[in-house]
């Protein structure tokens, strides 16, 4: 046995352990439960995308991309920026390609958020948020949501907004409510912002999941807005393939520069063959766009299923999350609710207090419902029974 290392290590993020989608999953494995926890989808990705990534590699597109992303990839992302929020980008200087959006919003984070700055999270929030600020040195600010409706009162929002303030994170979808911002969100948004140095990171991931044809407020169509904004996007998201990791980052070519001396020496650059075979992709835009109508039909097939349990479910307007109230079931916490329906029902789904710094409990959980419908109709027949 090797003798006990005696090496002290002081920990930059003492508080973070493993998350709990991780932790949520695994319990799913072990009690072979359906998981509606970790945000995937259980169906792959489009066939000929995959046979274009194959074509390219068998071209000998494998060596390093260009640092900044592969030109037709880029050209392709300005065109449908243009085409989708009337916003000209230059492909050359404002557009990086990225080793999956977290990857972008770790670096647009470190690029600009400095020891002591403070930076505005509205929570529930993704987990990475957090963790990737105090490691640049600086200071978390949070603004709670509440159920059921998840509504920002942008007067109590202004108050947190000191001369220290470097950065606002914005996400619309959002993640795990599944509401949307409004143009009034986003003008209030400008409102508060201009005139500033704050700078707004707009994680827009789910932009193409929006339901009830409401519009994606995506924060390139504020030009006042995107003057002073980085927003990041997920290839993986968009075309079922989140183990590719394949994300981009837009912003003005000043911000931009800023983002690729982080960028250059965290990933440097990111799959090659991926990159032109979704530039290729990308020339059908009947894909993404078809894409709203794709999950509102998901949504509206397994929310009924909610609605007919002993659960609430709540406001659904993007993403693929539907969020539900269980307090008519139990008045356990959600971490523990969460880990006895795993255990005894067989269906694993995210505590919404995990989203919370604060660990704030609600009596809400998360399902995933981005599934089959084969897997859906499992799902509804345990719901019942709970």
């Amino acid at each position: 046995m090797l003798p006990k290392s005696t090496l002290q290590i002081e920990s930059k993020l003492p508080w973070v352990g493993t998350t709990i989608f991780t932790v949520m999953s695994a319990l799913a494995r072990e009690h072979q439960a359906i998981n509606l926890s970790q945000g995937f989808p259980n169906f792959d990705c489009p066939e000929k995308l995959k046979a274009l990534v194959s074509d390219y590699m068998q071209k000998g597109f494998n060596q390093y991309a260009p640092m900044a992303g592969a030109l037709p990839l880029r050209e392709q992302l300005a065109q449908k920026a243009q085409s989708l929020y009337g916003q000209a980008i230059d492909p050359i200087h404002e557009i990086t390609i990225t080793a999956g959006a977290t990857q972008a919003l770790f670096t647009a984070i470190t690029a600009f958020v400095q020891k002591e700055d403070e930076v505005i999270l509205i929570e529930p929030a993704y987990d990475s948020y957090r963790p990737s600020i105090e490691l640049a040195g600086g200071i978390p600010v949070v603004y709670e949501l509440s159920a059921p409706d998840y509504t920002i009162d942008w007067e109590q929002f202004a108050q947190l907004i000191s001369p220290r303030t470097r950065m606002i994170i914005i996400n619309t979808p959002h993640n795990p409510t599944g509401r949307i911002f409004t143009e009034q969100d986003m003008l209030q948004l400008q409102r508060l912002t201009e005139n500033s140095n704050i700078l707004i990171l707009s994680d827009e991931v789910y932009e193409h999941l929006t339901f009830d044809q409401q519009p994606h407020q995506s924060i390139l169509r504020y030009p006042d807005l995107f003057e002073r904004s980085l927003a990041t996007y997920s290839f993986g998201k968009t075309f079922h393939s989140t183990g590719w990791k394949m994300g981009y980052c837009i912003a003005p070519q000043n911000l931009m520069a800023e983002f690729r001396k982080v960028h250059q020496f965290n990933v440097f650059s990111v799959n090659t063959p991926v990159q032109y075979a979704i530039a290729e992709f990308l020339k059908d835009p009947s894909v993404y766009l078809s894409l709203p109508a794709f999950y509102q039909e998901k949504r509206d097939y397994f929310a009924p299923m909610l609605e007919a349990s002993r659960f609430e479910p709540l406001a659904c307007e993007g993403t693929y999350f539907l969020t539900a109230d269980y307090s008519a079931i139990s008045d356990e916490s959600d971490k523990a609710f969460a880990k006895r329906l795993t255990k005894e029902y067989k269906l694993a789904v995210i505590p919404n207090s995990a989203f919370y710094s604060s660990g704030k409990d609600e009596k809400v959980v998360r399902f995933c419902f981005a599934k089959t419908t084969h897997v859906l109709e499992q799902a509804g027949e345990i719901l019942a029974t709970v």
